[in-house]
């Protein structure tokens, strides 16, 4: 029988860089997840926190087809009485372009305290400039 490997102390983390530009949400999310997770690494343990910084930039030039941008919306209620508030993918994408890949992204990752954690180190940006250059994040094609 074959043992399970776990990983002894913490891995280094690095600093991802993903070009957004002309990418489906949905393989674009996957990608993203999976750099947060660390799955990409030969040392994958589940359940310990061995994942990267991901920085996407050009978040507001995704590929979306014309009927997923009529037809998706997205849903939150504040708790109140009346407090559903509903905002199409288009509104978003104009006015917010990093939260729809945020939340497609999140819905990929384990929704616990590491999932938490994790989020946290995805920097979105909706043009090609980002503030991380002093962390040299590495391009992924």
């Amino acid at each position: 029988m074959e043992k399970t490997y776990v990983i002894k102390g913490k891995p280094e983390s690095q600093w991802i860089l993903v070009d957004a530009n002309d990418q489906g949400i949905g393989r674009l999310a996957t990608q993203i997840a999976n750099y947060l997770l660390g799955k990409h690494k030969p040392t994958y343990t589940p359940g310990v926190d061995m994942g990267d910084f991901v920085v996407v930039v050009n978040a507001s030039k995704l590929r979306i087809g014309t009927k997923r941008f009529a037809d998706k919306s997205y849903n939150w209620h504040s708790g109140y009485p009346g407090g559903l508030t509903t905002v199409t993918l288009r509104d978003l994408m104009s006015r917010y372009p990093d939260r729809v890949i945020r939340r497609a992204v999140w819905g990929m990752l384990p929704h616990n305290k590491m999932g938490r954690k994790l989020i946290k180190r995805l920097k979105i940006y909706g043009g090609s400039e980002h503030p991380h250059q002093a962390q040299n994040p590495q391009p992924v094609s």
